[in-house]
C-alpha cells in the first residue's frame, strides 16, 4: 500500500500509531482503590475506558494502532512480592488485549519498583513470554527519578531486547506543592518531564545506551523551551562540565517526543525548533484528555506545524513503526 499524505476532513491522522494511549481497566481502578488510591488523576475526574471506546475513538481519528499504557502502574508502596503479583496481572491484562485485536493494540508493559531484582524478572516476562512492546514508567518513583544510574539494569536490558521506554510524569515527590487546591497535572506535569531530562543529560544515560529508545509525552513538556538552557549547564556551573556529555543539545534532541497537548501555537513553535520532525510522534492521550481535545490537537499540529509531505509521513506512522516494527505491518 503506497503512503498518501490525503485525509478525511474529520481525521486528523491516516494510518498513524498512536505511542500515548491510556487504558483503566476496572481491575486496575478496583485495586488501587483498595489500596486507598481513589483516582489516578488527584482533582479530576476519573475518566472510564472500555476496548470498544478506544476502537472507536482511533477510528474516528485515523489511528490504525495504539500503543497503550496503565499509568500510573504499580503503587510503590507494595512490598515486593505483592508489587510483582499487581505488575504480572496487569501485563497479563495488556497481553490479552494485544491476542483479541490483532494490530490494533500494542502495549508498554507495567514494572513493580522500587524493587529492581523484580523490574528486571517482570521486565524479560512481559517482554520475551508475553510479547510486549515496551516499558511504560513515571518520571519519579517515590523520588527516584528515570535516569538515575540505579537504573542502568533496566536500561540495558530494554537496549539489548530494542524496547522503547515510555515516560510519563506524575506528581513530584516533594511535600507541599505550591497550589495544594489545584490538580498537579494541570502545572507539574511539563516541569517533571524537564526533571527526567537533565537527569538523563547529567547521567550521559543516552550515551551510555545509544541504541535506547526514550519516549516523552506531551512535546517533552517544558523541554522543547529549556532545552539550549539545559545545554548550557556547563556555562551555568562549571562543575556540570564534567557530567555532561560533548554535545548536549543533540543528546537531548535524540529523545522521541509525542505530540499530545501540544496544538496552542507557542507550544507547537518550540516542539517543531527543538525536534527533528524524525523523533516526532502520535499521541492522543485518551481517555484521560477528552476525544475532542485530542482531535483539535491533532488538526492544529498538522495545520500550523509546518511539515512537509514526508514529514507529515513520519509524524503519522513512519517513526513508529521504527520502534514498533510489530504493529508496522510488515514481516521483520
Amino acid at each position: 500500500m503506497q503512503d498518501d499524505t490525503r485525509a478525511p476532513a474529520a481525521q486528523p491522522w491516516l494510518r498513524a500509531i498512536d505511542v500515548h494511549h491510556h487504558i483503566l481497566p476496572d481491575f486496575y481502578r478496583d485495586e488501587l482503590q483498595a489500596l486507598g488510591i481513589p483516582t489516578v488523576l488527584p482533582g479530576i475526574d476519573k475518566p472510564t475506558w472500555n476496548a470498544g471506546a478506544s476502537l472507536s475513538m482511533m477510528d474516528r481519528h485515523g489511528i490504525r494502532a495504539a500503543v497503550t499504557s496503565v499509568w500510573p502502574g504499580v503503587p510503590t508502596s507494595l512490598e515486593v512480592k505483592p508489587a510483582a503479583e499487581f505488575a504480572r496481572r496487569v501485563n497479563e491484562y495488556l497481553a490479552g488485549l494485544i491476542s483479541d485485536h490483532p494490530g490494533r493494540f500494542g502495549a508498554f508493559a507495567v514494572l513493580p519498583f522500587p524493587h529492581m531484582d523484580a523490574v528486571l524478572d517482570e521486565f524479560a516476562y512481559a517482554v520475551d513470554v508475553l510479547g510486549l512492546d515496551g516499558v511504560g514508567l513515571v518520571s519519579n518513583y517515590g523520588g527516584l527519578y528515570v535516569g538515575d544510574p540505579s537504573m542502568d539494569p533496566l536500561f540495558a536490558e530494554a537496549e539489548r531486547r530494542h524496547r522503547p521506554l515510555f515516560v510519563h510524569p506524575t506528581v513530584p515527590p516533594a511535600g507541599g506543592l505550591p497550589l495544594p487546591d489545584v490538580p498537579a497535572p494541570w502545572y507539574e506535569f511539563p516541569f517533571e518531564t524537564v526533571r527526567v531530562a537533565a537527569q538523563l543529560l547529567c547521567n550521559r544515560t543516552l550515551e551510555t545506551f545509544p541504541e535506547l529508545s526514550v519516549i516523552l509525552p506531551h512535546g517533552g513538556g517544558g523541554l522543547p523551551s529549556l532545552a539550549g538552557r539545559l545545554a548550557a549547564g556547563a556555562l551555568i556551573s562549571p562543575a556540570l562540565a564534567a557530567r555532561l556529555p560533548e554535545d548536549p543539545m543533540g543528546s537531548l534532541r535524540r529523545l522521541y517526543l509525542d505530540i499530545a497537548m501540544t496544538g496552542d501555537p507557542h507550544a507547537l513553535a518550540a516542539l517543531r525548533s527543538f525536534s527533528p520532525a524524525s523523533r516526532l510522534l502520535v499521541g492522543s492521550d485518551f481517555p484521560l484528555m477528552p476525544e475532542a481535545a485530542t482531535l483539535g490537537t491533532g488538526h492544529r499540529v498538522l495545520a500550523h506545524g509546518k511539515f512537509d509531505a514526508e514529514e507529515r509521513l513520519l509524524l503519522d506512522h513512519r517513526n513508529a513503526e521504527g520502534l514498533f516494527p510489530r504493529l508496522s505491518g510488515k514481516d521483520v
